[in-house]
């Protein structure tokens, strides 16, 4: 092949993978299979194998850079990115609008309302349409340069379709969808790998990986939601401004909502409340806007949030079910958490069988019996947590739980042990062979029908040796 032809070729191959990565990340609407994908990408390149003089920095193949050395560095917000005044009472969003109509002086305006995705807060900034910097929020005033970590995220145009500012800051949030995340903690656990509490967790962890490849391998994706910085092209606008990054082939959250007073906003806040659970990712609530930017400028703000805007938070998601089971997982570096196992109980659309307990201390709080009738609750819309114990609905068959000063003898021992001391290589301070028996005089307890004196242990056969060692050991004062 020639070099204008190829050149011509790897242009069109560019535009056809910047087409599909935008139908299958920002419209959710996939025109071919995975598949047929990776062999457009495969295409391109070999053919920029054949003629490297072509690669080019916003090609579709170079979105993968070198392993950081050293920390991240610190750059400075044109705009600092505020945080937002938030509620979670419709009462107080209507006296905020009434605040708004005693400062604009006007009863006739608009708002835009958004869907508040739960993910993490990041800066993108374009210079003549090419992406030059991915900041973090950090304080507001300073983030952290993760450049070469947001170019692998696939929904993140390299390039943007003109027209287009001459300097666009655009912010928005990285998430994962609730399957994605699903299915990566899924596989990471059946590779050993670390597993994340919430997709929220997952996002902010994977963006500040040294390596970008290992945050290629995770399911991120953003949603534009805002901007700092628009030089050479402005909009009217948030809805326009919306419009325009669709145009440019930046994704925006979906089912944002044009609401001509407060109380349509508040019924789309209640309807996307009611439909959360159905969402593909996690969302806190919705936020409030002006519509239009020169009544944003009238309005103003404060010293840390706009007047103009407001976070309307949801109340964390609750169900009540029974306690089967206290067990007890034992973190990488030796940390003990106790688990409430529970009768699955579905809470926003989830599906809950474990809960964390925290720690023993909070055991003795809640007076927490196997067998009690418990509330759980989403914590941070993400985590399972035992909010409360009913004790009015407790029988007969409820069963203690163990003592808390077997629990403290063993968060001592493990607190005195060093986590490189904890590996399978150096498990000689364990009596195998004691354990070994120790361990039939467990199975006898349970063949008996009767409760041994030590929680059952999760999440690892080495942990479990170790775990069961220390329970057993003081258990039974061997």
């Amino acid at each position: 092949m020639e070099k204008v032809e190829a050149r011509k070729t790897i242009e069109a191959l560019r535009d056809q993978i910047r087409g599909h990565d935008y139908l299958y990340y920002g419209a959710a609407q996939p025109a071919i299979s995975d598949l047929e994908y990776d062999q457009l990408l495969k295409r391109l390149e070999s053919l920029e194998k054949e003629f490297p003089d072509l690669v080019t920095a916003d090609s579709p193949t170079q979105r993968i850079g070198d392993v950081l050395v050293g920390g991240f560095q610190q750059l400075k917000h044109r705009v600092p990115m505020l945080s937002l005044s938030n509620t979670y009472n419709e009462n107080e969003a209507l006296e905020w609008d009434d605040r708004l109509r005693g400062t604009l002086g006007i009863t006739q305006y608009n708002f835009i309302v958004e869907p508040k995705i739960d993910g993490v807060s990041l800066s993108l900034i374009y210079e003549n349409g090419l992406l030059v910097h991915g900041v973090t929020r950090g304080d507001g005033e300073t983030g952290e340069d993760i450049t070469a970590n947001i170019r692998t995220i696939r929904s993140i145009p390299l390039r943007l379709k003109a027209p287009f500012p001459k300097v666009l800051d655009v912010r928005g949030e990285v998430y994962m969808e609730k399957s994605e995340f699903a299915k990566y903690n899924a596989d990471a656990e059946k590779r050993g790998q670390e597993t994340f509490a919430n997709s929220r967790n997952a996002a902010a962890g994977s963006l500040r990986q040294k390596n970008p490849q290992m945050t290629a391998q995770r399911p991120l994706r953003f949603a534009a939601h805002s901007y700092g910085v628009a030089e050479g092209l402005t909009w009217e606008t948030h809805y326009d401004f919306l419009k325009a990054c669709a145009a440019m082939g930046i994704p925006t959250p979906p089912m944002t909502q044009r609401c001509d007073t407060i109380m349509e906003c508040m019924r789309h806040c209640r309807l996307l409340n009611r439909d959360r659970s159905d969402l593909p990712y996690e969302i806190d609530g919705a936020v409030i806007k002006l519509n239009n930017f020169k009544l944003r400028e009238r309005a103003g703000f404060t010293h840390k949030s706009p007047r103009w805007a407001m976070a309307f938070k949801f109340e964390a998601q609750q169900a009540q079910t029974q306690l089967l089971d206290i067990i007890v997982s034992v973190g990488r570096t030796g940390v003990i958490t106790p688990v409430a196992k529970l009768k699955p109980v579905s809470v926003g659309g989830v599906t809950i069988s474990n809960a964390s307990l925290h720690n023993f201390d909070e055991i003795q709080r809640l007076d927490v019996k196997i067998g009690d009738f418990v509330v759980v609750q989403r914590a941070g819309d993400v985590i399972p947590k035992v909010l409360k114990v009913l004790p009015e609905l407790r029988t007969r068959q409820t069963k203690a739980n163990f003592s808390a000063s077997m629990i403290n003898a063993v968060t001592d021992r493990f607190a005195q042990k060093k986590p490189e001391d904890l590996l399978p290589a150096k498990l000689g301070w364990v009596d195998m062979n004691r354990l070994g028996q120790l361990h039939q005089e467990y199975r006898s307890w349970v063949a008996a029908g009767a409760t041994p004196p030590f929680p059952k242990v999760a999440y690892g056969p080495v942990w479990n040796a170790v775990a069961m060692d220390i329970w057993l050991e003081h258990a039974f004062k061997l």
